[in-house]
């Protein structure tokens, strides 16, 4: 066999080696979508039991648990911020048998507020959106503030001794005070719980003066009495609190927050499984029964996929750097 011939024979091996190669990969990524889930999957929160993200969470838990016939495990890993929950997905293999419920601190505003992360954008793959919410200034029941302008007030007598809580440095909770100050011009000192649960416990115990919660997790509150709504952050009111209002019909002008819960996985899982969480968690959605349980705890059910959840992502990084850099806000 002259050079060439072997030269001819040789290439179309290895193209017919690579083609089995694909066409097996092809056939791996089917046989996964097909059968995944084939085992327990985790689901990371990276906050404490009793917040808003661990409610929504062991909510979905649940339903996709029952619609896969696997158990999904929620695992609450809180701290900096949401950094210690993300870094336990960084070091699980990115197999699809690890998700996170992530959330507007994690995945969007952290990136402006610490100046180093040990993960980036890019380390993440978006799923579905679950749940986007306002969330609620909110002081103890039996404050003398009534209003927002009882509590500008406030803040005008005790100049610099105000304080307000937050569920943790870099979240909405805390950015949205850091935004009330830009915007009314008050003095108050930021103090980070560990969680909504005990930023919400320092109102209603007189240890800080507000707080501004997740509407979610102050939702329990509210209904007992503990604490009083002044004001959410929405666009509109919320239906479950027809008398409370907007930030903006209290008398502070463009103050509108959101935040957001939604799956992520590391990036490099296999598209399969994240389609076939998102074809779950779609359906789940979608029931009205598990509609109207959002709708109870003050937000609306997620209706993006994948690629739109990531552009969602990659959108609320951009606002939220604009407003942590317009706030002064670090992570110190």
């Amino acid at each position: 066999m002259n050079a060439n011939l072997h030269g001819k024979v040789a290439g179309r091996t290895w193209l017919r080696l690579i083609g089995i190669v694909l066409l097996a990969l092809s056939w791996s990524g089917a046989a996964h979508a097909a059968g995944y889930p084939e085992r327990p999957v985790t689901l990371i929160v990276p906050g404490p039991p009793g917040g808003s993200g661990d409610i929504t969470a062991r909510l979905v838990a649940k339903e996709l648990a029952g619609a896969w016939g696997q158990p999904v495990l929620v695992e609450n890993r809180p701290g900096a911020g949401g950094i210690v929950g993300a870094q336990a997905l960084m070091r699980a293999p990115a197999d699809g048998y690890t998700l996170m419920m992530g959330n507007t601190g994690v995945n969007a505003i952290n990136y402006s507020l610490y100046p180093k992360l040990p993960y980036m954008a890019a380390d993440i793959a978006g799923i579905a959106d679950v749940l986007v919410f306002p969330n609620v200034l909110v002081v103890k029941a039996d404050s003398p503030v009534r209003d927002v302008a009882d509590l500008k007030r406030l803040a005008a007598a005790q100049r610099g001794r105000l304080t307000f809580s937050s569920s943790g440095i870099g979240q909405t909770t805390h950015l949205s005070g850091e935004l009330f100050k830009l915007r009314t011009g008050i003095d108050a000192l930021h103090v980070p719980y560990k969680g909504a649960n005990l930023g919400l416990a320092a109102v209603m115990s007189g240890e800080v003066a507000f707080m501004f919660d997740n509407l979610p997790s102050a939702e329990a509150q509210l209904r007992a009495g503990t604490v009083r709504a002044l004001a959410v952050t929405g666009a509109e009111r919320v239906p479950g609190l027809p008398q409370v209002p907007t930030m903006a019909q209290a008398g502070v002008d463009d103050f509108v927050v959101t935040g957001w819960f939604g799956l992520v996985a590391r990036a490099g899982t296999p598209q399969p499984a994240i389609d076939a969480v998102h074809r779950a968690v779609a359906d789940i959605l979608a029931r009205k029964e598990f509609a109207q349980r959002l709708r109870q705890l003050g937000g609306r059910p997620g209706v993006l996929a994948p690629a739109a959840f990531d552009a969602f992502m990659r959108n609320e990084r951009e606002q939220w750097g604009r407003a942590v850099k317009a706030s002064g806000a670090t992570a110190e």
